[in-house]
């Protein structure tokens, strides 16, 4: 099953953020964090878009950083302190799913892998946090600024009716309450920034590719869409969820997710966590 034909895009505005804006894509060769990069580049508010990625294989355009080494996310986050002083954007999508050394789903218990295990936190939990570290200090101490990770729904506990899929579920809400504590301690040193994750559904990449065959066509997203309503750009999800944040907004929209159940809060009190949902390495997520 293929994504349906990409309607024209409409440019992501990001007006409550302001003009000048310094922009960090962080696995900008994959699927979603490329689409994300282009869309940004057409943004009349976005100055600079930092492209950064641990593949090299553009390294003129694209600043290395691996998920594995802390030494590259400090190096990196030094770079672009250098360059740009502030970020006011930081978008992590990277992700992993399944991978060409036999990493899959799992199906049952008995699949069940340390390594996998191990591979799915350091690369959806750990990594992300990491960047987190080293990056959240170049965010400025007024004004609006976010930092956002894709997520997925099936990281949410609550929400889980069918199992499996155990290193990538729990990696996810791994990376879900991490985010929800960073958000505490973001906003304490700026009430405005934003630190939060994302739900892109399910996108044509080659992360969801094994899994697309029960996909109706209308919920399969190319990049270029699931880049727009991350953005601001496309409509809010017809079920009453949004699927992204609206990045245009002056406010966070807070989603009561059926797992992770939070209420309805200021962003100086610290903003929840967005929805996940279902989404290899190299694709970013679906």
């Amino acid at each position: 099953m293929t994504a349906p034909p990409v309607p024209a895009v409409e440019r992501p505005k990001l007006l409550s953020f302001g003009n000048g804006l310094n922009v960090a894509v962080i696995g900008a060769t994959g699927g979603i964090g490329g689409a994300l990069a282009e869309a940004l580049d057409r943004s009349p508010a976005v100055a600079r878009v930092f492209r950064l990625s641990r593949s090299q294989a553009d390294s003129d355009h694209c600043l290395h950083l691996d998920l594995d080494d802390e030494a590259s996310i400090a190096a990196a986050a030094a770079q672009l302190h250098a360059a740009a002083g502030i970020l006011h954007l930081v978008l992590v999508t990277t992700g992993i799913l399944h991978d060409d050394s036999g990493l899959q789903p799992e199906k049952s218990w008995r699949a069940l892998s340390g390594v996998a295990l191990d591979t799915a936190f350091r690369l959806n939990s750990t990594g992300p946090a990491l960047v987190a570290k080293h990056f959240l200090p170049l965010l400025p101490r007024q004004g609006k600024a976010a930092f956002a990770a894709l997520s997925a729904r099936v990281g949410s506990i609550e929400d889980n009716q069918l199992g499996g899929w155990h290193a990538y579920r729990a990696s996810k809400a791994a990376l879900n309450m991490l985010i929800k504590t960073l958000s505490i301690e973001l906003a304490r040193r700026n009430p405005s920034a934003l630190c939060i994750a994302l739900h892109p559904g399910t996108v044509d990449t080659p992360l969801s590719k094994p899994f697309q065959g029960g996909v109706p066509g209308d919920k399969l997203f190319s990049p270029a869409q699931a880049a727009s309503h991350l953005l601001g750009a496309g409509p809010p999800d017809p079920s009453g969820y949004r699927r992204a944040l609206r990045l245009g907004r002056t406010t966070h929209p807070v989603l009561t997710a059926r797992g992770l159940s939070a209420p309805r809060r200021s962003v100086r009190r610290g903003p929840p966590c967005q929805r996940p949902g279902p989404g290899s390495r190299t694709g970013g997520h679906g």
